[in-house]
């Protein structure tokens, strides 16, 4: 199977996260997926697979060498984004991208004019979707990769290799996809997560994905007795935003920004 093929054979399946969920996973549809993944596995040859009742699944690559070499790890998750439908997913190949827009349904343009980064794609094939919904290339793109990589080398054992782990988790999207992981039994000297990002681009630190909610409550009274008495809830929040440092925030952030460091 090509890797264009798996992975929008993946973006078939809604995995999408829900984040006021109680249950691990999150959502039931995310272990149809899970299943189908493990089974997938098996049928590409991976040893020791196993998808424990949460969803998470490990699979190992054997070790080719006579040579003892350290035991690395890939990790992708399953689970798509809150941000837009992840059902009924409609992906095509634009082939040779001309630079151009790309029409995604009658209404809607994918432009470089608001996307620039588009035109570093130009003569490339680019797939998308219908404008609709994800595509959910973060992170089925990834698990892609991972699948597509151990295919190859277990068709080439002209490349040495140590022993290869794989591991896949559910509900990343809701911040809780490491929480049930299991790093004893993945095994590994060093893990690699493959996610979205340019060619050939490492990166080795990470930001702070941490989340925080606060409840501000006001007080209500009517306009003509407010004096000294009525908290205004949405002037209280801008003033709490105005503490916030304005230059300790992302945008502003100098020497962190992604970059390639390594050749694709």
């Amino acid at each position: 199977m090509e890797i264009a093929e798996r992975f929008i054979n993946y973006t078939k399946f809604d995995t999408q996260s829900a984040e006021d969920s109680q249950t691990v996973p999150s959502t039931p549809k995310q272990l149809i997926f899970a299943k189908y993944l493990k089974e997938e596995l098996e049928r590409e040859e991976l040893k020791d697979v196993e998808m424990d009742e949460m969803g998470y699944i490990y699979a190992t690559l054997p070790s080719n060498s006579k040579k003892k070499i350290p035991t690395i790890g890939f990790i992708s998750h399953y689970d798509t984004a809150l941000d837009a439908s992840g059902a009924n997913i409609k992906a095509r190949i634009v082939r040779n991208y001309d630079g151009g827009d790309i029409q995604l349904n009658p209404n809607m343009v994918s432009s470089p004019a608001m996307f620039p980064e588009l035109l570093e794609h130009k003569g490339e094939d680019l797939i998308v979707t219908d404008g609709t919904t994800l595509l959910g290339a973060d992170d089925k793109a990834g698990i892609a990769e991972i699948v597509q990589a151990m295919c190859y080398l277990r068709d080439h054992p002209e490349i040495e290799h140590g022993d290869i782990r794989v591991g896949f988790n559910p509900d990343e999207e809701i911040g809780m996809g490491a929480h049930h992981f299991d790093v004893e039994k993945f095994g590994c000297d060093w893990g690699y997560t493959i996610d979205g990002g340019d060619l050939g681009e490492l990166e080795y630190e990470n930001f702070n994905a941490a989340g925080a909610k606060v409840f501000i409550h006001g007080v209500s009274v009517h306009t003509g007795y407010a004096k000294g008495k009525m908290v205004n809830a949405s002037r209280l929040a801008c003033e709490f935003n105005a503490m916030i440092p304005d230059t300790e925030i992302p945008e502003a952030t100098e020497g962190y920004q992604a970059s390639t460091i390594c050749s694709g």
